[in-house]
């Protein structure tokens, strides 16, 4: 990849000030991010000021170059943020990017109450949207195409007089050009030449295909000679790919969200875009060692948005690096980069493998080693276990979501018979339904602890919650360590029909310490009964980690 970087340098900044500590170096190579912005635009997301103000931590710790903070003036929480983001956070790598728009039709920059929003916000640089389409200035606009290129002329100049550096999305550029390419290459022009640092080119709606993104960002790079960035939206899952095409065709800006969160179906997510540039084309766009804090940074952004981390995410998803076919365990036995693009701990991740019933010995000898066990050798051993477990997913398990169960499973082959901390006589549970619609519902257990008899009772909100708690109720006065536990997430599956109407029940538990999460899988002929295994696994598995052993 090759790129002459055109840059005009913006104000230095004052000591103390966000961004003033950036190397300069890095100002050959932008790494923009907006999830504050854009990324909150996303369905679902609602942030508060105190949630901008981690993420804008996050981000400033990951090492991005820019933090678009949102559009101050427009509502109270963005004017908000930057008071307080000027005060509480001290940016080590960012600088701290306002939004706004370009003057109105007809008012002078000085006179307009957004751009004086925009200066007021203290951010030392600032974006300015300003339309690219003709079509779009005649109709969102109402206004003449020269008086827009007037607009963002005036407003850039001003800007950059109030000690800001600028930066100009061109919104709807590609769109723009291929409607009339002469009024969107002036508007480049006219926003280069009254003194923005970069010129961004916006594929507003997302319907651009890499070889199209390259084409005109090569084409207007020749027109114009300004520095050029790019904002792609993911309308076409091309984002990331039209991200790294503009890259590769000059432009030294890139536009992105953590974890591609945006409008409609999101932005460039920036952890494939600074992953790819880093490891695949060999450009160093974040400070030293800060790749490797990736997957951590991208489900911190998740938990605080309240969004659960997809796990198929390329690089920091959970399953990026998690091999389940039997034909790819052999090979990674052999060598781990034979069925992986990268090292995952460069970017903080971790390979995993699964174990199903499409696993192969060399997946279970594999598995076993993760877990701590080492199978090397032990042929018979290794058979019973895949066996064992093609049985039983025959029957409805699954362990590739439950590590836990199928770590008890790969114990109990080991050591050739099966101990937990407590045996079961019996459990039962009671629904009553009142009149009034109420429910009351209670469950019985009956254990054998330590060799003692244990009789206990729960209520709870339904019948599995009690069973739940009459578990627990039976064994904290033994094992007090119960009492860090939580469930996590409890996933019910109804299986298919096997003998007329009636089903088998599939049941995945994650339980937690405080410090760890573990899942594990029951199946029974009804929810309870499901629910029953999994958690009599999820206690078993939680005592076996805080180090105690069975006596059953």
């Amino acid at each position: 990849m090759t790129a002459t970087p055109q840059d005009t340098p913006g104000p230095a900044h004052r000591a103390g000030e966000p961004g003033a500590d950036v190397p300069g170096d890095r100002d050959a190579f932008h790494v923009f991010d907006t999830t504050l912005r854009d990324g909150a635009q996303r369905e679902g997301i609602n942030l508060t000021v105190a949630d901008k103000l981690t993420i804008a931590r996050h981000l400033d710790e990951f090492g991005v170059g820019f933090i678009e903070g949102g559009w101050p003036g427009a509502n109270p929480r963005d004017t908000e943020f930057f008071q307080r983001a000027r005060r509480e956070i001290d940016f080590r790598h960012a600088r701290l990017v306002a939004f706004g728009a370009t003057r109105k039709a007809g008012v002078a920059a000085e006179d307009d109450p957004q751009v004086r929003a925009l200066i007021d916000s203290g951010a030392p640089v600032v974006t300015l949207v300003a339309k690219a389409h003709d079509r779009h200035v005649e109709l969102a606009l109402r206004t003449t195409p020269e008086e827009n290129l007037a607009m963002i002329r005036e407003t850039v100049e001003y800007v950059r007089s109030r000690d800001r550096r600028v930066f100009v999305d061109c919104e709807h550029f590609f769109d723009g050009y291929v409607a009339n390419p002469e009024y969107a290459l002036e508007v480049v022009r006219t926003a280069a030449g009254a003194g923005a640092d970069v010129v961004v080119l916006c594929d507003t709606n997302g319907g651009m295909l890499p070889s199209r993104i390259h084409r005109v960002v090569s084409e207007v790079i020749a027109a114009t000679g300004a520095r050029l960035g790019i904002h792609a939206q993911d309308d076409t899952g091309c984002a990331v790919a039209n991200t790294l095409a503009a890259v590769e065709a000059g432009a030294t800006h890139v536009q992105c969200t953590a974890n591609g969160y945006g409008e409609r179906v999101g932005n460039a997510n920036l952890f494939p875009v600074v992953a790819a540039l880093e490891l695949k084309e060999n450009r160093r766009v974040l400070p030293a060692g800060a790749l490797a804090e990736m997957t951590r940074i991208s489900h911190a952004i998740a938990e605080v948005v309240n969004l659960t981390p997809s796990t198929h995410q390329p690089y920091v998803g959970v399953s990026a690096f998690a091999h389940k076919a039997g034909l790819h365990a052999s090979a990674i036995k052999v060598d781990p980069d034979l069925y992986q693009h990268i090292d995952p701990e460069l970017v903080g991740n971790s390979m995993r493998m699964l174990v199903s019933d499409m696993a192969g010995r060399a997946s279970v000898e594999l598995k076993g080693r993760e877990l701590g066990y080492d199978l090397t050798g032990q042929r018979e051993l290794i058979g019973r276990i895949v066996e064992r477990v093609k049985e039983r997913e025959l029957a409805g398990y699954t362990y590739e979501a439950a590590d836990a169960s199928f770590e008890l499973l790969l114990r109990d082959e080991v050591q050739g018979r099966t101990r937990r901390f407590f045996r079961l006589e019996s459990w039962r549970t009671i629904t009553d339904r009142r009149p009034d619609g109420e429910q009351e519902n209670e469950a019985t257990v009956k254990l054998w602890v330590k060799g003692e008899r244990v009789v206990a009772s729960g209520e709870g909100n339904g019948p599995v919650n009690a069973l739940d708690r009459a578990l627990r109720a039976g064994l904290e006065r033994t094992f007090p360590e119960l009492a860090r536990f939580q469930l996590v997430d409890y996933r019910v599956r109804i299986l298919e029909g096997r003998q007329g109407t009636q089903s088998t029940t599939r049941v995945l538990v994650t339980t937690g310490d405080g410090t760890a999460e573990w899942s594990t899988v029951g199946v029974g002929e009804n929810v309870i009964a499901a629910s029953w295994e999994a958690l009599q696994d999820a206690y078993t598995h939680g005592l076996l980690r805080a180090g105690l052993q069975p006596t059953e």
